[in-house]
């Protein structure tokens, strides 16, 4: 029998291609997101089954609904990919909208909580199961206009680590895959739809593609029972990290 992957944020970047790389695997998938339209069309060009699943998991009960109603072909689910999560803006933290705070934790910190612990129950029941979570590398060091962002990508790599010390012995395997600098819609949602903005940040650079994701993703969810990938920190070849900044008088 098929395996199950319910991966969040299937709509585009990570989520589309994480879904397209398990389906070719041979996997059944659960695809969720916003825009059902999307996910009509991903569902229509996978070659496996596919349950589409029109969610904002920022929405509670939404979430449980949606992993309490699941048709028996995509239950239980060995497999969740948390992917949903967005940065807005990119000012500097004392000239920030709140509303734009509000909305990353809600989505980074609320979303992943929710779908995980809507998830877990099953899977300690089974016996089984294995949920990777989409942290950054902005979780791990820090850059200007990163505030709110980076601080959720810190609580996705810390709930992580806190996870596996509660599932371990439970055959429960958890995996944070934290990329860098990848060209996907981020940017564009990053800048409210800027795209002269968004594509600036990727100029001159060749980054990340959504594809490379997906293949960590897969590889951390096909590891033999005994493996547990704990982090998968992922950066373009042009990226890497900064000197200590000191401002002097």
């Amino acid at each position: 029998m098929a395996k199950t992957a319910f991966i969040t944020g299937a709509t585009s970047g990570f989520g589309k291609a994480t879904a397209e790389r398990f389906s070719a695997e041979g996997w059944n998938v659960v695809i969720a997101g916003r825009r059902a339209d999307r996910l009509q069309s991903l569902q229509a060009s996978l070659p496996n089954p596919a349950h589409v699943v029109v969610l904002d998991v920022r929405d509670r009960a939404a979430v449980e609904a949606a992993f309490g109603e699941l048709p028996a072909a995509f239950s239980p689910i060995d497999v969740l990919i948390n992917n949903a999560g967005l940065a807005v803006g990119l000012e500097p933290a004392d000239g920030v909208d709140l509303d734009d705070w509000d909305t990353m934790v809600d989505t980074n910190i609320k979303g992943l909580m929710y779908c995980t612990r809507a998830c877990l129950p099953q899977m300690v029941e089974n016996g089984y199961g294995h949920i990777v979570n989409l942290g950054s590398v902005a979780g791990a060091y820090p850059y200007p206009g990163g505030n709110v962002y980076g601080a959720t990508k810190a609580f996705v790599r810390q709930f992580s680590l806190n996870l596996r010390a509660d599932l371990v012995g439970k055959n429960i395997h958890v995996t944070d895959v934290a990329p860098g600098l990848a060209n996907t819609e981020f940017s564009a949602v990053r800048f409210k739809g800027d795209q002269e903005k968004a594509d600036a940040v990727y100029s001159g650079v060749d980054p990340i593609r959504a594809e490379d994701v997906a293949d960590a993703v897969y590889w951390a969810a096909s590891r033999p029972p005994n493996i547990n990938i704990n982090m998968i920190e992922i950066m373009a070849g042009k990226q890497a990290f900064n000197p200590f900044n000191v401002v002097k008088d």
